[in-house]
């Protein structure tokens, strides 16, 4: 497996930053240049990261492309068609965004994500972004989400098939789709569908871990590998069975000591 952090790790140049990777025996990154940073400088850490056979992973979007501001939302597919070039240029596993949500916050829940016009628009949006790049070297993502398109496997299959672009593919966060006590405890069958179902279109991966709360009326909290009920080692393993270079990224942690405690937390699975 390839194992690698949404956090760029504390450093102060490129070289120091793969090193830091590779002593903690990592073999994949999460990119934090984006569109906008220099050109220069973009070289210098993708020069950096293949000397030490790091792997990139992936290109974050992170923009609502569905915002309801027309302004906005055009400004974020701007900057999503940037970051595809970035990703095609550079030659990551992927570049991911979220669907994108209708309402002030740009990845909230609301009941509009899910309505026709909604999906009408997305499948659009996602389509406007690869037509621009065209990218041979990436795959462009939408990452699954709780609350928002797509929100189980029988969906993006569904996505995947609107869509219809060869280089439209899967990100999977298995652990955003733990969303009712069925997935959440019987997590193990929950990934084998994900898997049987796209394993062969996922790009990259999260890891982290979910912990149902015993409160009414229902509630599953975020948090760090190993302190909530997903089966992490059946996750990896099945992942594997798919792809043996498949990255996975730990994400969410706010410290480099938390980083690296989860590091070794799953190297240690």
């Amino acid at each position: 497996m390839k194992l690698g952090t949404s956090s760029p790790l504390s450093h102060n140049t490129p070289e120091e930053w793969a090193e830091k990777h590779r002593s903690l025996r990592l073999e994949a990154i999460n990119f934090h240049l984006t569109c906008n940073d220099d050109e220069k400088l973009v070289d210098e850490y993708v020069k950096c990261a293949k000397n030490a056979g790091l792997t990139i992973a992936e290109v974050g979007i992170w923009q609502n492309t569905l915002a309801l501001d027309e302004d906005k939302r055009k400004e974020a597919v701007r900057y999503a068609i940037g970051q595809l070039e970035l990703a095609d240029r550079i030659g990551a596993r992927c570049c991911v965004n979220i669907m994108g949500a209708r309402g002030p916050k740009w990845d909230g829940a609301y009941r509009d994500n899910y309505s026709e016009e909604t999906w009408k628009m997305g499948v659009a949006t996602i389509r406007e972004i690869i037509d621009a790049v065209k990218p041979v070297n990436t795959f462009f993502t939408i990452e699954s989400m709780p609350w928002m398109i797509p929100d189980g496997p029988d969906e993006y299959l569904k996505l995947i098939e609107a869509v219809d672009r060869e280089r439209f593919a899967v990100h999977m966060d298995v652990f955003n789709w733990m969303t009712s006590p069925r997935r959440y405890f019987y997590n193990e069958d929950f990934i084998d569908e994900c898997f049987s179902k796209l394993g062969g279109l996922i790009k990259s991966c999260h890891i982290k871990d979910v912990r149902m709360e015993e409160d009414y009326t229902l509630f599953f909290r975020e948090t760090y590998p190993g302190n909530g009920g997903v089966n992490i080692k059946h996750l990896i393993d099945t992942a594997l069975s798919y792809d043996r270079d498949m990255t996975y990224i730990i994400e969410h942690l706010d410290t480099d000591e938390e980083y690296i405690r989860s590091v070794r937390y799953v190297q240690g699975l």
